[in-house]
């Protein structure tokens, strides 16, 4: 049996301009289809990926914000979301999309997905990963 570890992808760039986003969002969903234990870190631009009501048509790009829906499927249920790069924004957490999972060791419970955290937090959940890849 393989020996599970603990992948963070931390994402910082804008969801548009850039493939930063989308690639991040298809690594996480291969890793977490390897039963890997994975968790996403949203700071700096990269809370704008998370944003309700992203409408691409503009820049003739197509939005795959609601793919973030479907993490909880996957078993990606941590999701931290930095509490200082919402406030730089102008953003609080009512502004982000509402990402839930079904908790099974509570009755399939809905939860939650996002956890705000603030920088000394985050830094702390980073250090106890295996391996973090950036985007």
């Amino acid at each position: 049996m393989s020996e599970i570890k603990k992948f963070m992808y931390v994402n910082r760039k804008a969801p548009y301009g850039t493939v930063y986003a989308l690639e991040s969002l298809e690594v996480v969903l291969i890793g977490a289809a390897f039963d890997q234990n994975v968790s996403l870190a949203f700071l700096d631009d990269g809370v704008f990926q998370l944003l309700k009501g992203q409408d691409t048509k503009g820049i003739g790009m197509k939005n795959f914000s609601p793919t973030y829906s479907a993490l909880g499927d996957y078993d990606v249920t941590q999701i931290y979301v930095e509490r200082e790069s919402l406030e730089e924004r102008g953003l609080t957490l009512d502004d982000l999309l509402p990402l839930k999972y079904e908790d099974e060791d509570d009755d399939w419970a809905e939860k939650d997905s996002i956890r705000l955290v603030n920088r000394e937090e985050l830094a702390g959940l980073m250090e106890d990963q295996d391996v973090m890849l950036n985007f």
